[in-house]
């Protein structure tokens, strides 16, 4: 019980201390009735609300405001573009698309993808899987450099016809449309 009567005196002195602006002193947006705030007006209260905010953590941010990793140019084989690729896309978020040799249901392609998943996440490859037909999948790298060490792996399936990565095609070893890529 008193730690009820200790929380509740703690509250009620907080409530006490807080910043309230007189009517008078209040910009035009913030006197509305905020059933009719506007986008814009709806941005400055969340800049407001954010503004004594400490700055997340690099890792903490959103993609795309994370700092790009710095890459040693000189360390990279200018000769081999796939090393290339790779080293830009350390760090970033990658989409590589699979399909499936053959014509497998919806099922069968699910099971497949699903084990190759398991045996790149065995390799320490890091891939969401996501069904997009019923042969084809897309795998989601968090880390794009992955993708080319995972592609090596998928192209050894029997059952698989192809991966796709940044609008490339990597016929698999036992596809039918090898030749024709």
């Amino acid at each position: 019980m008193q730690i009820l009567h200790i929380w509740l005196f703690l509250m009620s002195t907080s409530l006490i201390f807080c910043k309230k602006f007189k009517e008078e002193n209040k910009p035009e947006w913030a006197k509305k009735d905020i059933r009719d705030y506007s986008d814009a007006d709806l941005e400055r209260l969340l800049d407001q609300w954010e503004e004594d905010e400490e700055p997340l953590e690099d890792d903490e941010l959103p993609e795309h405001l994370k700092p790009q990793p710095q890459i040693d140019l000189s360390k990279l084989n200018m000769e081999d573009p796939e090393s290339v690729l790779s080293a830009t896309k350390k760090g970033r978020t990658l989409m590589t698309f699979v399909s499936v040799s053959g014509s497998p249901s919806r099922e069968e392609t699910e099971q497949l993808t699903k084990l190759w998943q398991t045996s790149l996440w065995n390799n320490h490859i890091q891939a969401e899987r996501y069904l997009v037909d019923d042969n084809r999948a897309i795998f989601l790298f968090k880390d794009g450099s992955q993708s080319w060490v995972a592609k090596e792996y998928l192209i050894e399936q029997e059952m698989c016809d192809s991966v796709t990565i940044e609008g490339k095609v990597y016929p698999g070893k036992f596809s039918s449309t090898k030749d024709e890529l």
